[in-house]
């Protein structure tokens, strides 16, 4: 088949306009003030939760660990090959986008929804979905309650400031089902409120009922109820405009989700590096395309991360298997799921 480029030298070569080059090798990024900041600087600032099981929450000796914790500590590998150079800002669902607005910190990674207004109105970019989530209802397994349909003047703890208090009505409404709200801002004090029995259920993201699920001293006491009443694409959130530093953040997922599609993982990413097998692992690794140059990192950015953080499946597995959570809808697209990655060339 004819190229387009064949198609035009043939229809105006006639007239003696001559075509520019086609580019043959990659662009170095141009500047950026967040990756330029966080270079001189030589430490990330990454805004997280206060405290999510599986996500976000600092363990005994005060050393942050979860999925959107490991999320950070890959960008920070991309940007010095040390997954150490992260300082992590605690924020509450009202202060988390003022956080990063502001300059407080570089990236927002903290099981935050993307939306039209969020990403227009509010000035962000979000750096892709690294989790596909959903609203659902929490109860004690004593009140007998089955299922949402049964909440019909119950109380419902729930936080403020976020697509979970705006859901909530809108589900009650449609629903035609009346219920008391108890909004607290604080994640700690609103879990207390709901254990205590101030609230009849709980409502957030699905995988944020499972976290706080798996905190309680007997998750048994605690059911899931099966309605899931929105769609809750979460993931890292950058300031609009920066396009240099998007593009890194954005690229840092997709590398760890093409990692897992081909089979590497930090503890055979060394041989698969060496190997000359797949042109497609190889520019991802690094051994040829000059891709890390196009992104303003070292070509061998992604075989860092994966060696030192893991693919999507090991961060997965490392910290919300053991939560409950299942791969469900962040399983591979080859395997029923919608975890994607554009190709790396």
């Amino acid at each position: 088949m004819m190229s387009l480029r064949q198609f035009m030298m043939g229809a105006i070569g006639a007239v003696g306009i001559a075509l520019p080059a086609l580019a043959q090798t990659p662009a170095p990024a141009t500047g950026s003030p967040t990756f330029d900041a966080v270079k001189a600087r030589g430490t990330l600032v990454c805004g997280v939760n206060t405290g999510l099981a599986g996500f976000a929450q600092p363990d005994s000796r005060g050393e942050w660990k979860g999925f959107d914790v490991d999320f950070c500590r890959a960008v920070a590998v991309a940007m010095f090959n040390d997954p150490t150079k992260v300082r992590f800002v605690p924020t509450t669902a009202q202060s988390r986008f003022t956080a990063l607005q502001s300059g407080e910190v570089d990236i927002l990674s903290r099981n935050t929804t993307w939306t039209l207004s969020r990403d227009t109105s509010l000035g962000f970019d979000f750096g892709g979905i690294t989790f596909y989530d959903g609203q659902g209802f929490m109860v004690k397994a004593s009140s007998g309650v089955k299922s949402a349909k049964e909440l019909d003047g119950a109380t419902i703890c729930v936080q403020p400031g976020t697509t979970t208090e705006q859901n909530l009505t809108d589900w009650a409404r449609s629903a035609n089902i009346k219920f008391t709200p108890v909004v607290i801002e604080r994640l700690e004090e609103l879990v207390s409120a709901y254990v205590s029995g101030r609230c009849d259920a709980y409502t957030t993201d699905t995988s944020g009922l499972a976290a706080t699920r798996s905190a309680q001293p007997n998750p048994a006491e605690h059911v899931i109820l099966p309605e899931v009443i929105s769609k809750e694409p979460l993931g890292p959130l950058v300031r609009h405009g920066d396009q240099r530093w998007a593009d890194l953040v954005r690229w840092v997922h997709f590398s760890m989700v093409s990692a897992e599609e081909f089979g590497i993982t930090s503890q055979n990413v060394d041989q698969a590096k060496a190997s000359d097998n797949r042109p497609d692992v190889q520019r991802l690794l690094g051994r040829n395309g000059d891709l890390g140059q196009m992104l303003g990192v070292s070509n061998d950015w992604a075989a860092n991360i994966i060696k030192k953080v893991g693919n999507y499946g090991e961060v997965f597995d490392r910290n919300l298997t053991p939560i409950g959570l299942q791969r469900g809808p962040n399983a591979l697209w080859t395997k029923g799921g919608l975890q994607y990655a554009p190709p790396a060339r």
